[in-house]
This record gives C-alpha cells, structure tokens and sequence, in this order.
C-alpha cells in the first residue's frame, strides 16, 4: 500500500475523502507513539557536548530518600518549602513554637466526657419567622381573650424564640382587639402592661406602636374608629408604664398623616389630666373581673337603675347649667359601662324638648365628656346607634325628631364628638324634597 501516492488496496485509486482519513490516521498513530517515548530515552538520543553530564528530568519520580522534598518537579516557584515548612494541614508547626493551654471543645470527636467532668446539653428553638410567629400567638390571644388569664400567655409566649420580632407580638395583640369588643381591649392593654418587664421592653412596644401609627391608612379600611382606639391604647399603656413616658413627645412636629395625628391628639388629651390618668383604667368602659368587690357592689347597686340616674342628672344639669357638678356626679356613680345610657338619654331629651337651648347645652355636655375621656368612644357610639334604632317609635311621639336629630349629628361631628361613619349612619341623612318650585325653595318638613 502506497501511504503518499494515490494508489490503493487492489490497485484502486483513493478518492480525496478517504485519502484525508487515512492521513489523518496515520498522524494519530505517530502522536501515540510520541507520546510513549519516555523523555529520559529522547534526553538519552540527544548529542551532549564532550564531558557534560545530563540533567535529572523535572518529571521523572524522585530518588529514594527524598521523597519528602516539597519543591516544585514542574521547574516553577523559588524552589522554597510550602509556608516556610510549618502551618500546614496535619503538621506541628515551625520548629520552637510553643502552644498556650486551649479549653477542650464539647464538640470534638476526641472529647472525652468523664474526664471533662458533666456535661450539660442545651436545646437550642430556632428564631421564628414573621409568619410563623403569626400562626402561634394568634391562637395564644384569641384563647387569651377567653380565659384573662396574662400570666398563661407570658408563659406560653417564653417557649417561642422570638428574636428580632418582639413588637410584633403586641402589634398582634392590638390588631385582633379592635375587630373584637371593648372587654377585648381592655384585656389587650393588661396583657401589655404584664409583658413589660418580663418578656418585652417598653421600647418594644414602642416600636410596636411606631408600627401601627404607619399602618392607621389599612387599619381604618377594617375599623374606622382604628385612630380613636388606638390613641386610647397609647394613653392606657403609658399611664401603665408599658410605654416610655416621652412617646408623645416624640412625635411633636414630625405627623405628617391626618389618621396618625388623630390617634396622637386623642392619646394626648386622656393625658392631659393627672385625674383622668388615674381613671385610664376604665378608657374601654369596662371594670374587669379584678377589680375590688366593693366596686363591683356598688357598679350592680347602680346598674339597677342606670336610666332614673342617668335622666336625673340630666335634667339637674338643665336645669342649673352646671357642668362640673354633672361631670362630678357621673364620676361618682362608677358605671363605665353604662355610660352609653347617658348618651341616649341625652339625645332623646333633645329630640323630646323644644328651642335650641337644649341642644346648645347638651352639645357642650357631650364635648366635654368626649374631650376629658370619661366618655369612652365604644359608649358613644353605642348611645348614639340606640336612638338610631328606636327612632320610629319616637317620631310617633316627637314629628320633627328626624331633623332635629340630624342637626345635632352635624353639631357633633363638627366639634369631633362623632365620627364620620356614625354620622353617615344617621337614618334622616337623605336627599331633601322640596315642595314646588311656586312655594319659593321651601323644604318639605
């Protein structure tokens, strides 16, 4: 077979492809070849000059007893040792350093533990995350809200790593009672003051709050009084020493948020007062269950009667025009949670009476109430939704109460004795019809 010429196998001449195929595997073959030619036999065809001698080849194995010479065999490097000769892995170190007494690890392989002594072994709760932390103390306060007990829930609560999300407990807390009743909330603000100073800061629930105050454009779109109560938690947990006493302060001149000043201005007002400090304990118009018994006594001895007490102060206060005695002399009854009757008290003796003295009078009643704190906004709204309630049966009595009340609503809310959702709800808010256009625009009563 002819490798350079275009002869074949028979005598059959190559095509050009398979011509390059068989150059191409001649070539691989030489390179194989090549490669298995040792290097010291081609150092060995090599002509050296007259009384040289060869070199030792970089790649060829080292000479027995030096197989721990760390150079290079690649001919690269100083030809110096690994990191001096000391500091490897698996090594002493350099030659006269002398090592300090280390503590043996528990977590070594090689520890020995009846030579160490006892060992204490520590379960370790990983950090919840935000929503974890959800899913376990939400349950905690809905059951919370059940039994009243707060020292339960400090105790289930230290099982739980809270870490970096401390605020969000209150947060929680805070945002399940504003959907929930006012016994909810009275209850929420106890479980605060007894988290503080065991398991939370008051700069915790600061943040909290700092939180919520942000948060007040989504809570009202659940609970439009949201800014009202808030403000009342504010002021219940710093007369509780739950929060520091300069929160207020530190918002001065840096509201921006129409809800948010709302809920500072309220907190505000209830503080205002050392008086009303001392009485933050009824802000939700809720005794509680721990409360002294002669109070108890005295709130059902009171609570017999509410609407006769109730209608004669009232009219003791029309009568004379004294506010203070009026404020006074519901002080002294002790019933927050009947002051919703006072409110519908107050309004049907409007609605019932005639000229606008009344009126004048009763609104300044209710703002002063309102203003001072004794007045609670869920006992405001209840007194106002009973005589949203019973307003039929009163105009069979009272024709014009429908205008009548509804001027009084505009009255209140315009001092911010109501809010505006309460203000809607009045049944006489309606389109006005007029009579005809020859009765001069008169309105139709």
């Amino acid at each position: 077979m002819d490798g350079g010429g275009g002869g074949g196998e028979g005598g059959r001449a190559w095509s050009p492809p398979e011509k390059a195929l068989h150059e191409a595997r001649l070539k691989a073959k030489a390179k194989r070849r090549l490669r298995r030619t040792s290097s010291r036999d081609a150092a060995a065809r090599e002509v050296l000059p007259e009384g040289a001698q060869p070199g030792p080849d970089p790649s060829s194995p080292p000479p027995p007893g030096k197989g721990h010479d760390r150079r290079s065999r690649a001919g690269k490097g100083r030809g110096l040792p690994k990191k001096g000769g000391a500091g490897g892995k698996g090594v002493w170190g350099a030659p006269g350093v002398v090592y300090a007494y280390q503590e043996p690890d528990a977590r070594d392989p090689n520890y020995d533990e009846a030579a160490q002594g006892d060992t204490v072994y520590a379960t370790v709760e990983p950090e919840l995350e935000e929503e974890d932390l959800k899913k376990n103390v939400q349950p905690m306060v809905l059951e919370y809200f059940e039994h009243g007990d707060p020292l339960e829930v400090v105790e289930l609560l230290r099982g739980l790593n809270l870490g970096g999300h401390k605020a969000a407990v209150p947060s929680l807390a805070v945002a399940l009672s504003l959907e929930g009743k006012a016994s909810h909330r009275e209850l929420t603000s106890r479980l605060l003051s007894d988290l503080v100073g065991k398991l939370l800061s008051a700069e915790d629930v600061a943040a909290a709050f700092d939180g919520m105050l942000q948060d007040l454009p989504d809570l009202i779109l659940d609970t439009p009084e949201a800014p009202q109560m808030l403000g009342q938690f504010i002021a219940r947990a710093v007369a509780d020493h739950a929060l520091p006493l300069d929160f207020l302060e530190r918002y001065k001149g840096r509201v921006d948020c129409e809800h948010a000043r709302a809920a500072l201005d309220r907190a505000a007002v209830l503080l205002r007062i050392k008086r009303d400090v001392n009485r933050l304990d009824n802000v939700w118009g809720v005794g509680g269950g721990q409360r002294p018994v002669r109070h108890l006594i005295k709130e059902l001895s009171s609570a017999v009667f509410p609407n006769l007490q109730m209608n004669l102060l009232l009219q003791e206060y029309l009568l004379s025009g004294d506010m203070s005695e009026a404020e006074h002399c519901l002080r002294q009854l002790e019933v927050p949670h009947f002051h919703h009757e006072l409110i519908y008290e107050a309004v049907v003796m409007v609605l019932e009476s005639s000229g606008e003295t009344a009126v004048a009078m009763m609104m300044k009643l209710l703002k002063v109430l309102w203003e001072t704190g004794l007045v609670t906004l869920d006992q405001m709204n209840r007194g106002f939704q009973r005589v949203y309630g019973e307003l039929g049966d009163i105009s069979l009595d009272v024709p014009l109460a429908h205008s009548i009340l509804e001027r009084l609503v505009d009255l209140c809310f315009e001092e911010g004795v109501i809010t505006k959702q309460l203000r809607d709800a009045c049944p006489a808010r309606g389109r006005k019809r007029f009579v005809s256009e020859g009765d001069g625009g008169q309105i139709k009563q």
